[in-house]
């Protein structure tokens, strides 16, 4: 059994885990592990950015979860795809990098937890990334590890989308990643030079040579060690399969729990750090009972509206015009890194509100330039493409459970997706809305019937097709949440050491309290920045707040 001891071990390298490695690894007096379940990112399907549309149909670096059957969603189980990869799901993702609304950390820090307001954030967000698209400013850092750029060789699609926007009211926004979010926009991407700058690119790989920094891959994580309530430990399965031999690594100063909202709670139940009436219907002895973990899921329930078109140059799709454009397209990728595999598929978007007393964005759009149903996992026929409609900020509340004692089986999921009543009709005001932009003028030149038709003015046909064919759009977040220790289900504090716990912190999307308005690999990545400065104790960046030309929303509005 390997025992070997290192200053710091960090379980699960997805997005907040790899920057944590990059970050601690810079101090060579101390040691580093960092501990995967997943193999090496070494597939062309990672790397070549229109290798997504492949990888999740064909389970390739993902975990193929699934809910329970959502009530909401008529019985169905929704996927949840999740990486398994050096870089998590910032490996296998649509590569959209977008923060969030400034709403979002200020109400963080109105909850009680002090230092995640967006003027604290801001520095975090600007330190971890190089802004090829936009470049240095107030709001946008140069420097940083992680690439962001636009797409180098987008389809003309998108400036149709973007015009149709701007019929419909929705205007373009120049950087809906600085002073303000709301309006539409062509997508900024973590991709350099044509490739994709998941996690793992940006803060591993260049990272490989530090001799204090150790990466172990195919390692399942089955517990933590404690002795009395100090982490002192982490045991893991090493290999694949039947291969697998049991291992164990010490920890002088911290475990880093970074597995995700699904994975970070399930280690600690399987370390017997949860609710206590749980952990003992599985017979594990609890070492700390706490309530809240595996509570608060919250996940951005998502719309998929798909329509055909003649037009085999603007998008991708199944017919021989469609598989010789691919073909050459993998040849110009391997020449120039230009081309159709540079496309993230979710190539342009907007964020825009459905009532004029809304104070910040309601609804997300994402443009998908392809057919997608059932996350791509049935194929038609034809060429067409597709809008995500996401609600941005929903109510529902679900949690994650323990289905064994075996850390290869599942969690439990349950999002309970429309469970508050505000979710649905909020829901059918943003679908009609959007249906409302893809029959602009803008877009008659490429639109052809819907797959699944929508009569757009009953509110009852809208409810129908959400409840048929609305799933996740791969953001689930809450189950460890931070918050003060007064608060009975939060599960970490304000610099993420669990409460009743010594040395040991999570560090990933679990911690959000609530989810914000947009996608969530950009904020993790900023979370786990964060961590890194509270685990080593520099100064903070600046926390200067950077002027805006809207008024602040009142806290109160979304709480």
């Amino acid at each position: 059994m390997d025992t070997r001891e290192f200053d710091y071990v960090i379980v699960g390298a997805g997005s907040a885990g790899c920057v944590l490695a990059g970050r601690l690894s810079e101090d060579p007096n101390v040691t580093v592990c960092l501990l995967e379940a997943g193999p090496k990112d070494t597939s062309v399907l990672i790397h070549a950015p229109m290798g997504l549309a492949a990888g999740i149909p064909l389970g390739k670096n993902i975990y193929k979860f699934e809910t329970v059957p959502q009530p909401g969603l008529n019985g169905r189980k929704g996927f949840q795809p999740r990486g398994k990869t050096l870089g998590g799901s910032s490996s296998v993702n649509a590569m959209v990098y977008c923060r969030g609304h400034r709403w979002d950390y200020d109400h963080w820090a109105s909850l009680g937890n002090p230092g995640w307001d967006y003027a604290s954030v801001l520095p975090y967000f600007k330190r971890a990334e190089n802004s090829e698209c936009i470049g240095g400013n107030e709001y946008r850092g140069v420097g940083g590890p992680l690439n962001v750029a636009y797409l180098r060789s987008p389809s003309p699609l998108n400036d149709a989308f973007l015009a149709a926007c701007e019929q419909t009211g929705v205007p373009r926004n120049p950087d809906y990643n600085g002073a303000e979010q709301e309006g539409c926009w062509p997508s900024q991407v973590t991709q350099k030079n044509g490739e994709r700058c998941s996690a793992a690119k940006a803060y591993v790989t260049p990272n490989l040579g530090r001799p204090n920094l150790t990466v172990i891959t195919d390692a399942m994580v089955s517990r933590i060690g404690f002795e009395g309530k100090r982490a002192v430990s982490v045991q893991f399965l090493q290999g694949k399969g039947n291969q697998a031999v049991a291992a164990a690594v010490r920890v002088r100063r911290e475990v880093l729990l970074s597995s995700g909202a699904y994975g970070s709670p399930q280690v600690l139940m399987l370390s017997g750090v949860g609710p206590a009436a749980e952990l003992r219907k599985h017979g594990i002895p609890v070492v700390h009972d706490l309530p809240g973990v595996g509570q608060n899921l919250q996940d951005h329930i998502t719309a998929n509206l798909v329509w055909r078109t003649h037009d085999a140059n603007a998008t991708f799709g199944v017919s021989a015009r469609g598989g010789m454009n691919i073909i050459k397209g993998i040849m110009e990728w391997r020449k120039k890194r230009t081309g159709l595999i540079t496309s993230n598929v979710a190539e342009s978007g907007a964020f825009y509100r459905t009532r004029d007393d809304q104070e910040v964005p309601a609804f997300e759009l994402e443009l998908v330039v392809g057919i997608v149903d059932d996350h791509n996992r049935k194929t038609h026929l034809g060429h067409g493409y597709s809008l995500h409609v996401t609600l941005a900020r929903p109510k529902s509340r679900g949690q994650v459970s323990l289905a064994s004692t075996d850390p290869a089986v599942p969690m439990q999921i349950d999002p309970k997706y429309f469970s508050h009543p505000e979710d649905m009709p909020l829901m059918v005001e943003g679908t009609r809305k959007a249906l409302n932009i893809m029959d602009a003028p803008a877009l008659a030149p490429y639109r052809g019937a819907m797959l699944f038709p929508i009569d757009k003015n009953s509110d009852a046909d809208i409810e129908r097709e959400l409840r048929r064919s609305a799933d996740t759009e791969y953001h689930p977040a809450g189950t460890c949440r931070m918050g003060p220790a007064s608060d009975p289900m939060s599960v970490v504090d304000s610099e993420l050491r669990v409460h009743g716990l010594t040395g040991i912190r999570v560090v990933d999307a679990s911690i959000m309290p609530t989810l914000i308005g947009g996608n969530t690999n950009a904020p993790t990545i900023m979370i786990g920045e964060r961590a890194s400065d509270f685990i080593r104790n520099p100064p903070a960046p600046s926390a200067v707040r950077p002027t805006t030309t809207t008024q602040e929303p009142a806290l109160e509005a979304q709480a």
